[in-house]
C-alpha cells in the first residue's frame, strides 16, 4: 500500500464525511421503522411469488441496460476524446444531451413514434404494415433507460481519459505494444474507475426510475411500491419491496467495489501532462459518423421532434404555450443549487475513499449511495415525516428540498469526484506542504482546480437530473414552487401534450447549454 494511504485521516475530514452519510441514511431509517411495523408478515411479504418476479424484473432490467448503455458510453467517449471524428465538438454535446430530457418524456415520445400504433407505422401502412411489434414491457423498458442513461458512463469516462497521461501509452507503444496491448495493460486499468462509476450510476438509475417503466408498463420495483402506496393505507408492504431495493443496491456496490480494485492509477512523474494525439480513423469514419448518428437520433432527435410537434399543433389551435420566467427562474434556481451542494458533500466522501481506504471509508462511501437506491417518492415521505415531528420550520421550505435533491442525486456528483481524485497524484500537495504552505492553502490553489474536470462533470450530471426530477419536487416543494418539470408532468397525465411541449423544450435548451458550458470549459482548461 502507498505511504500515503497509511497515514491516519483527519479528524474533520472523517467527521465531514461520516455527517454527509448519515444524512443521507435517514430515508432508509425511516423505511426500517416503517418495514418493522410489519411484524410477522414482514417474511411474508418477502417471499411472496409476485415480489421474487418484481426483483427477478429489476435485475434483469438493471443488468441490460447497465450492458448496454457501458458500451455506447464508452465507444462515444473514446471517438468524442481521442479521435479524429468529424464535427468531434458538436458530437460531444450532441451525444450528451439525452440525458437532459425526462425518462417519461423519452418513454411517451417513443410510444408515439415507434410504437404499435405510432407515426413509423402510419408511415408504413401504404406498404401493408398494419401494426409493428409491442415496444411494452422489457424491451421497450430497456430501450428507453439505455437511451436516456448511456450518457452517465460518456461523461465519467470523458473525465477519467481525459486525466490520462498519453505518454503512458507512448512508452508502452515505443516498447513495441500493439494497441490491443496498449488498451488492455495500459488505458483500461487507468479509465476502469470511470466506467465503473458510470456503470453504477446508470444500475443505480434504472433501479429508482419510475416514469419510463410506468409509461412502458413494465413491473420493476418503483412501480410496484407505487401501486402499493396508490391502492393499499398499509405503508409497511411498500416499505418491505424498498428495503428489498436497498439490498439490491448494496450488492451492486459490493460488486463494483470489489471490480474497482484499489490499484494506484495517478501519475507518479514530474513534468506537465500533454494533450494526447488524436487517432486517425481512417475508413472508420463512416461506420463512427453512423453510430454518433444512430444513438443521436433515437435518444435526442426523435424525442425532440415528438415534442416540436405537440408544441407546432398548440400554436396551431391558438393555445398560450410560453411556460412563464417564473417557473423557469424556480428550475434554474433548485438545480443550481443542488449541483454546488452535491459535489461540497460528495468531496469528503470521496477524499476520505481514495486517500484513507478502509473499513470506515468503505462503510461511509456505501451510505452516499443509500439515497440513489430509494424511489425518489420513499425519500420524500421519509423527510416529510422527519421535518413534520423534529423540524417543523424546514416543512415545505427550499432548504428540504436542495437536501432531498443532495440525498438523492450524491452518487451522481460522488461517482466523477472520486475518479478524478483517484487519478490525482498527492506529490503535489506534498511539493506545496514542504514548501511551508497551509493545507487550506493547497487545498484551494493546487488541489481543487486538478479536481476541475470531475467536479464540473459532477455539476452538470447533479443539474441536470435535478433539472427533471419529479416526485421529490412535487412532494417537497414549496407552495407555489412550480418547475418545469411538475408542468410536463401535470400536462402530459391529463393528456394536454401541446401544453407539456414548450417546458419540456426549455427544461432540453437549458440542461443543453449547460451541457455545453461545461464540455467547452473542459476542453480549453484541462490541458493549460
Amino acid at each position: 500500500m502507498p505511504p500515503e494511504q497509511r497515514r491516519r485521516a483527519p479528524p474533520m475530514l472523517v467527521a465531514l464525511a461520516a455527517l454527509v452519510g448519515l444524512a443521507v441514511l435517514l430515508p432508509l431509517i425511516y423505511l426500517v421503522v416503517r418495514a418493522g411495523q410489519s411484524g410477522p408478515a414482514f417474511w411474508d411479504i418477502l417471499l411472496r411469488p409476485r415480489t421474487l418476479q418484481v426483483l427477478w424484473n429489476s435485475v434483469v432490467l438493471t443488468a441490460l441496460v447497465t450492458a448496454s448503455s457501458t458500451a455506447i458510453g464508452l465507444l462515444l467517449a473514446w471517438l468524442t476524446i481521442r479521435t479524429d471524428l468529424p464535427g468531434r465538438p458538436f458530437w460531444a454535446v450532441a451525444t450528451s444531451l439525452p440525458l437532459v430530457l425526462p425518462s417519461y418524456v423519452g418513454a411517451f415520445a417513443l410510444i408515439g413514434a415507434l410504437g404499435p400504433r405510432g407515426m413509423l407505422q402510419a408511415a408504413l401502412a401504404p406498404f401493408g404494415v398494419e401494426r409493428l411489434p409491442s415496444l411494452y414491457g422489457l424491451p421497450g423498458a430497456w430501450l428507453a433507460l439505455t437511451l436516456f442513461s448511456y450518457p452517465y458512463v460518456l461523461l465519467t469516462v470523458r473525465a477519467g481519459w481525459r486525466g490520462l497521461d498519453p505518454a503512458l501509452e507512448e512508452v508502452a507503444r515505443s516498447l513495441g505494444r500493439t494497441p490491443g496491448q496498449i488498451f488492455r495493460e495500459i488505458t483500461w486499468p487507468h479509465l476502469k474507475p470511470s466506467v465503473l462509476a458510470g456503470a453504477l450510476l446508470v444500475a443505480l438509475y434504472t433501479l429508482s426510475d419510475f416514469g419510463a417503466v410506468s409509461m412502458l408498463q413494465y413491473n420493476s420495483f418503483t412501480r410496484a411500491i407505487f401501486v402499493l402506496y396508490r391502492t393499499s393505507f398499509d405503508r409497511s408492504a411498500p416499505a418491505v419491496l424498498a428495503l428489498m431495493l436497498v439490498a439490491l443496491t448494496l450488492l451492486i456496490l459490493w460488486v463494483e467495489s470489489r471490480a474497482r480494485g484499489s490499484a494506484r492509477l495517478y501519475r507518479a512523474g514530474v513534468g506537465a501532462m500533454r494533450r494526447a494525439p488524436r487517432v486517425r480513423l481512417g475508413w472508420r469514419t463512416a461506420p463512427a459518423l453512423l453510430a454518433c448518428g444512430m444513438v443521436t437520433a433515437l435518444g435526442l432527435v426523435l424525442p425532440v421532434a415528438v415534442v416540436v410537434y405537440w408544441w407546432w399543433q398548440g400554436w396551431r389551435a391558438g393555445e398560450s404555450l410560453w411556460p412563464g420566467a417564473s417557473m423557469m427562474w424556480h428550475s434554474m434556481q433548485a438545480s443550481l443549487w443542488a449541483a454546488g451542494v452535491t459535489v461540497a458533500a460528495a468531496l469528503p466522501v470521496a477524499w476520505l475513499a481514495v486517500r484513507y481506504p478502509g473499513r470506515r471509508a468503505r462503510w461511509i462511501e456505501r451510505a452516499a449511495y443509500a439515497g440513489h437506491a430509494l424511489p425518489s417518492i420513499m425519500i420524500a415521505l421519509a423527510l416529510v415525516f422527519w421535518a413534520a415531528r423534529y423540524a417543523p420550520l424546514l416543512y415545505q421550505s427550499f432548504a428540504l428540498l436542495i437536501f432531498a435533491y443532495a440525498c438523492r442525486f450524491l452518487p451522481e456528483g460522488l461517482g466523477a469526484v472520486r475518479a478524478s481524485v483517484q487519478q490525482l497524484s498527492p506529490r503535489y500537495e506534498e511539493a506545496a506542504r514542504n514548501l511551508g504552505r497551509s493545507r487550506a492553502s493547497v487545498f484551494g490553489s493546487i488541489t481543487l482546480p486538478l479536481l476541475r474536470p470531475g467536479l464540473l462533470t459532477g455539476f452538470a450530471l447533479v443539474f441536470m437530473t435535478t433539472m427533471k426530477e419529479l416526485p421529490l419536487t412535487l412532494l417537497l416543494s414549496p407552495t407555489g414552487f412550480d418547475t418545469l418539470a411538475t408542468r410536463v408532468w401535470s400536462a402530459t397525465e391529463d393528456a394536454l401534450f401541446a401544453q407539456a411541449a414548450a417546458p419540456a423544450l426549455v427544461l432540453v435548451a437549458l440542461s443543453g447549454i449547460m451541457v455545453g458550458v461545461i464540455l467547452k470549459q473542459e476542453e480549453e482548461d484541462v490541458y493549460e
